[in-house]
Formats: C-alpha cells, sequence, structure tokens
C-alpha cells in the first residue's frame, strides 16, 4: 500500500511542501553565528600537566586552559570547543580533547565562562625529574589549535598557540 492511497493526494502534496519547508529553515542555520566574532579568549595558561607516575615513570602531557567571554550584544547558546594538539614542525595530530563550552542555557552578553581545561591523552614520559623533562634532547615543544562550533554550524578555527615550557600542576 502507497501512502498516496492512505491520504488524500492533496494532505500528500502539503505535508511534503512542508517536510522541504522545515529542512530549508534547519538546514540555513538561522541561529548559527560565527563565534569567532563574538567570543574572545581569556586567561589564557598552557604548559605540561604533571599526570603522575605511568608505568613507572613520569608523565607529562601537554595542556591549554582558558575562558571565552561573550563580546557579542546577545546570549550565546551550545557552543563546543576541540583542542588538536601537533608537535612543533610536525602536521600530524599528537593528541586531542574535546569539551562543551557553553550549554543550551548559553552565555550572557559580557560574560565568561567557567575555566575550561584540555589535555592531550599523549604526552612525554621519563625517569627524570619532571622539571628536567624540558632539558632532554629529544623534546619537542607543542602547539595546540583550537577549534570552535556553535550549533550545528562546522568546525572553524579560533586560534593556535604554542605550549609553554612549564609545569602545570592543576
Amino acid at each position: 500500500m502507497s501512502i498516496g492511497s492512505v491520504l488524500p493526494y492533496r494532505s500528500v502534496q502539503g505535508l511534503f511542501v512542508g517536510l522541504i519547508f522545515c529542512g530549508f529553515v534547519a538546514g540555513c542555520g538561522g541561529t548559527d553565528i560565527d563565534v569567532r566574532e563574538v567570543l574572545t579568549l581569556e586567561d589564557v595558561t598552557s604548559g605540561w600537566y604533571d599526570v603522575g607516575i605511568v608505568n613507572g615513570k613520569n608523565k607529562l602531557v601537554p595542556t591549554i586552559a582558558f575562558a571565552l567571554k561573550n563580546t557579542g550584544n546577545e546570549r550565546v547558546k551550545t557552543v563546543q570547543v576541540n583542542a588538536v594538539f601537533r608537535r612543533v614542525g610536525e602536521e600530524d595530530e599528537w593528541g586531542s580533547a574535546f569539551a562543551r563550552a557553553i550549554s543550551r542555557e548559553g552565555l550572557e552578553a559580557g560574560a565568561s565562562t567557567v575555566q575550561i581545561v584540555l589535555r592531550s591523552p599523549l604526552g612525554y614520559t621519563g625517569q627524570q625529574p619532571r622539571v628536567e623533562m624540558f632539558e632532554h634532547s629529544q623534546w619537542i615543544d607543542a602547539r595546540v589549535e583550537l577549534f570552535t562550533k556553535h550549533g550545528g554550524a562546522q568546525w572553524a578555527k579560533l586560534t593556535e598557540i604554542r605550549i609553554d615550557r612549564q609545569l602545570l600542576t592543576r
């Protein structure tokens, strides 16, 4: 049995037009904004977080911490951030971390988020004291690319930051 035999032709036509309209409105992303224009980074700290001892060795992982400030005129809702960590001079991803930065309730104009901390699951391990690890001949610094996404929009690069050679304990 086809849908046309159950519903009158005009009902099927109206349903079809309605579905196309709903898809068009949803696809246009009328509520999507370019968050790079209304969100700024605040209180940025980068460094190497001391994970502790893993398999008998000290482990340090690259970390970025920041807050987002809404510099726009309206509440911003549903924002995600993704950090992609890479070694300096290399293009391969070394690790990544994801966070929901702003919930559906939103962030008022002029307000800032709580601190967001993103860490790579990968890093360096060594037998030597943590501070001495930075001086190892095979140490390669890291950088992080921060991407952001609002609602159903595509991921957009917010910034790139070189990870400072400093030990972070929190």
